[in-house]
């Protein structure tokens, strides 16, 4: 049996980007994408990439997702590799007739590993 493996590697990438892709999209302004950061409320405002809107994977409802046009691609991410909430979130979108892709790598690769900017709540004791 034959395997169109060229089929596989295509339908990940209908699915999937990477931060590198996602901060290009953005630093030359051809984003074309609504970025969520699919954690809760409390790690956002600890530490998000620049741009991304918050929407818990648990808060994502038909009422929710009223104000985002099904036309315009949303990318989803999580903690990392070793999380799936951006893929259940992903999922979940999805089957509401959203365009979606999970960035793979989510906030850890995006902020230890490539350092692209984030926003980051300053403690107290910083302050």
């Amino acid at each position: 049996m034959k395997v169109d493996v060229s089929q596989y590697f295509a339908m990940k990438l209908a699915c999937e980007t990477d931060c590198a892709d996602v901060y290009q999209a953005i630093l030359t302004g051809q984003q074309d994408f609504v970025l969520f950061d699919v954690r809760s409320n409390e790690a956002f405002a600890k530490s998000h990439a620049q741009g991304a809107v918050n929407m818990p994977s648990a808060d994502i409802s038909e009422l929710t997702m009223t104000k985002y046009d099904k036309v315009t691609p949303i990318v989803v991410y999580c903690w990392g590799p070793g999380c799936n909430g951006a893929t259940k979130a992903a999922y979940k979108l999805a089957k509401m007739g959203y365009q979606v892709k999970e960035m793979i790598g989510g906030i850890h690769y995006w902020e230890d590993f490539e350092r692209y900017p984030v926003n980051r709540r300053v403690s107290q004791a910083q302050s």
